[in-house]
């Protein structure tokens, strides 16, 4: 599948922060994803060791703020198929692993999607929170990170909402009532105000958590 990266300007625009720094021997610096004119639908997220903080955007374009190093940087590309992905790519050796981890103020990334007009949002990290506020998706969002937590407010779905937590907890509200919502909960080592299974509904949410707490409100 042809894809289309940050590199060419027509898809996107990429700033340079003038804010950079060093750790373990690699150099950051702050860059900007703007999606500009590129019809988006869908937004996949993968990385490992990324705090991820969603938010609206205050018009219909995505922006992204992130940090970039020599040795660790993101890849993002936009698919034919109008997906959007993101992912942590490294060019290190194996000494490089061993050492003080990245410095937390450059493993923070931040996403700005428009409301209610992506259709499905994917993302996956480890060792951080995903943070989601206030954004409606027209079909589906996948969260899941290891090592913590999940944290959804005012999240509004169209047909499907799967949280997967290790070592964490999944907190949070969703738009709608309890009735428009078939349940599947699962929970180790932990609490859940939510029941295991309820069916009805149509929409669904499934929420897993090993060795953490599931606190999720449905509101108006």
């Amino acid at each position: 599948m042809k894809k289309l990266t940050v590199l060419l300007l027509t898809v996107v625009s990429v700033v340079v922060f003038a804010l950079t720094g060093c750790s373990n021997g690699d150099t950051f610096t702050g860059k900007s994803y703007l999606s500009g004119e590129t019809q988006i639908e869908k937004v996949s997220v993968q990385v490992e060791n990324r705090e991820l903080e969603i938010s609206a955007s205050e018009d219909n374009k995505i922006y992204i703020d992130y940090f970039d190093g020599e040795k660790e940087y993101l890849d993002i590309t936009v698919s034919e198929s109008k997906e959007l992905t993101i992912k942590l790519l490294y060019n290190k050796n194996w000494t490089d692993y061993i050492g003080i981890k990245t410095p937390k103020e450059y493993r923070k990334i931040k996403i700005r999607l428009p409301d209610n007009l992506i259709v499905a949002f994917k993302a996956n990290t480890t060792n951080e929170n995903i943070t989601i506020n206030s954004l409606s998706f027209k079909d589906s969002v996948n969260l899941q990170t290891g090592d913590g937590n999940i944290v959804c407010e005012r999240v509004n779905v169209g047909n499907a909402i799967n949280l997967t937590v290790k070592n964490g907890d999944i907190t949070g509200s969703i738009i709608g009532g309890w009735d428009d919502f078939a349940m599947h909960c699962t929970i180790k080592k932990g609490n859940c105000n939510l029941p295991a299974l309820k069916d009805g509904g149509e929409k669904s949410f499934t929420a897993d958590c090993n060795n953490g707490n599931i606190n999720i409100q449905f509101v108006k």
